[in-house]
């Protein structure tokens, strides 16, 4: 039987350069509309059951974020709900490489667990059935898909939460998913008292244009669009400016943008104290936040992350930095590895869909404790 690959599905992304030989196929990443950026891809091989399976991306050297290669492994499925780590994963400075023996006839590879569109419907069909959620849709993206928000509780503050601005950080979506869950719970205490203390607005997805495409940071236009809120257009990023004329509306307390690090090995979080005008009381409010979420979630660490010069020139292009100026409430972002967390590795899974969803569950802690110190 010949070997298929295919990549003609939702977030599917490869290019096949010759794929004759089960020991030698040759492949490449195909680039973000525009070609700037370039790294996300999804996969099927099929007719391999038993085979030795060698696939190089030829290309990898050259994508986004090359040094991200270093030390990753590439997950895999056979039923595409779970996924798994792939050992065989190399990387010699140009070329990503991985070696494995499929034990079925299909398998699905991947740069993390995805997270499909039809999963994002059903779960907004399962919110929009609880008593405590109004769904809307702000407006639609380049291509005409609906931009959601789940409108949950009643309460006087104001809490806004995002995911996917970069579309191949999947985990931020799985993030979400835990988020809303444990927050719909109708048992959780902890639950029960955030429906009542705020108004939660959360987008599972600001970007489902390039989530369908496969892209890894931008929408159908190639635009970035964690660069585009001190000035988004209708042309360029109508993503942005419904999700931004909807907050700008409510304001906020507490803003949450949730993502994805290619390089880093670590979960922790870029905050806000850098932007002019952040104030001594967000700057406590921020330090007790992230002492909440170190108590919260083991995984989280305050050790490693972004340098405060990261984004001096870009500052206000950035979604949780314009929040910060802007609604003047404590902003931030958080980073989640597409590695592993090296800090308590997972050999089977590495960081997964369900340590993202944990993550996000455990979050309802540290939002609890903001607020009261409100």
């Amino acid at each position: 039987m010949p070997i298929t690959v295919n990549c003609q599905f939702d977030s599917g992304n490869i290019e096949v350069l010759d794929a004759s030989q089960p020991s030698d196929i040759r492949l490449a990443i195909r680039p973000d509309a525009g070609g700037e950026f370039l790294q996300w891809f999804h996969f099927s091989l099929a007719g391999v059951r038993g085979q030795p399976v060698r696939f190089v991306i030829a290309n990898a050297g050259q994508t986004s974020y090359a040094q991200g290669w270093e030390g990753y492994r590439c997950v895999a499925s056979y039923d595409r709900a779970e996924w798994f780590r792939l050992p065989g994963t190399s990387y010699d400075g140009e070329r990503l490489s991985v070696e494995f023996t499929p034990e079925r006839d299909v398998v699905w590879l991947a740069y993390f667990e995805p997270y499909s569109q039809e999963r994002r419907l059903d779960f907004l069909g399962r919110c929009s059935a609880s008593p405590w959620v109004r769904a809307e849709s702000l407006g639609t993206s380049l291509q005409g898909r609906s931009i959601d928000v789940l409108h949950v509780g009643e309460g006087p503050r104001q809490v806004w939460v995002q995911a996917r601005q970069h579309p191949g950080e999947t985990m931020a979506e799985w993030f979400m998913e835990g988020f809303i869950t444990r927050l719909l719970d109708r048992a959780d205490p902890v639950a029960r008292v955030l429906r009542g203390l705020a108004s939660f607005h959360l987008i599972p997805n600001i970007n489902p244009d390039g989530s369908v495409l496969g892209h890894l940071r931008t929408n159908a236009a190639g635009v970035n669009l964690n660069r585009e809120w001190h000035a988004p257009t209708p042309a360029r990023s109508p993503e942005v400016l419904h999700a931004q004329r909807a907050m700008l509306a409510t304001g906020a307390d507490l803003f949450l943008d949730i993502h994805g690090d290619e390089t880093l090995p670590y979960v922790f979080i870029d905050g806000s104290h850098m932007v002019p005008g952040y104030g001594e009381r967000n700057l406590a409010l921020q330090a007790d936040f992230l002492a909440a979420l170190t108590r919260a979630s083991p995984d989280f660490q305050t050790v490693h992350g972004y340098a405060d010069d990261r984004f001096t020139d870009e500052m206000q292009t950035l979604a949780s930095k314009w929040a910060a100026m802007r609604l003047g409430c404590v902003s931030l972002t958080l980073e989640m590895p597409f590695k592993d967390n090296a800090n308590a590795p997972d050999a089977f899974a590495g960081w997964s869909s369900a340590r993202s969803q944990r993550l996000g569950a455990a979050f309802l802690d540290a939002v609890l404790a903001h607020l009261k110190a409100l």
